[in-house]
């Protein structure tokens, strides 16, 4: 039997998190509570992995995890919940990349490779992690996980602000925020295609994005 590949740890849900934000319904405590939680999590990813976020069932993962269908629904209402929680799991990772990343920037010479290292770890990401393009999709597909996606833009967004507020206290704050958030935004447009691409073509439309990427986003302003 294949090792199953857990869910990536990024801290529990949120408690008593609402569904209408597609996200689980409470945060386990105990321990066995917990590993449940976690069981439920590792096989809808790997299921998500195999057959696409659009397929898996509820009942596909009472069916691998051997989680009766009463304490499945216990931590999540519905599907989008399950896909909710993992798409934050994910974002807190690459939230944690970007941070280390941008951390590097001590000067603006600094920023170009800082964000060439992040478009390097986000493909890498996706490419580790096979469920997350279908992830994403999903966060697509359904209003309620569009907001999540949202709003993790927005953070990674603010993360850059304040790498380049350190190294250029004088740029205008409006011009900040709104280069910030497109620069992200298309950071996570340019991965997400490469995903779809073969290895070799995917890493050359890389190479040409991270040539466009500001070197300076205080001229910009």
């Amino acid at each position: 039997m294949a090792r199953r590949k857990a869910a990536p740890a990024a801290g529990a849900a949120l408690p008593n998190a609402s569904p209408e934000v597609g996200l689980a319904r409470l945060a386990p405590v105990q321990q066995r509570s917990r590993e449940r939680f976690e069981r439920i999590l590792a096989c809808a990813a790997e299921i998500i992995a195999e057959k696409g976020s659009e397929a898996f069932r509820m009942s596909d993962i009472v069916a691998r995890s051997g989680i009766a269908f009463g304490s499945l629904y216990q931590y999540f209402p519905d599907k989008a919940a399950i896909v909710g929680t993992l798409a934050e799991r994910y974002n807190a990772v690459g939230r944690s990349c970007v941070a280390r990343d941008l951390a590097a920037v001590k000067t603006m010479r600094d920023l170009h490779p800082a964000l060439c290292r992040i478009v390097d770890s986000y493909y890498r990401m996706f490419m580790r992690e096979p469920a997350m393009r279908d992830i994403w999709q999903a966060t697509q597909a359904d209003r309620a996980l569009q907001q999540l996606d949202a709003e993790d833009t927005a953070f990674l967004a603010g993360l850059l602000a304040d790498a380049v507020r350190r190294v250029a206290p004088d740029m205008p704050e409006a011009a900040l925020a709104t280069l910030s958030a497109l620069t992200m935004t298309l950071t996570a447009a340019a991965v997400r295609h490469a995903i779809t691409l073969p290895a070799k073509p995917a890493r050359r439309m890389l190479d040409q994005f991270k040539a466009m990427l500001p070197h300076d986003l205080a001229r910009l302003a």
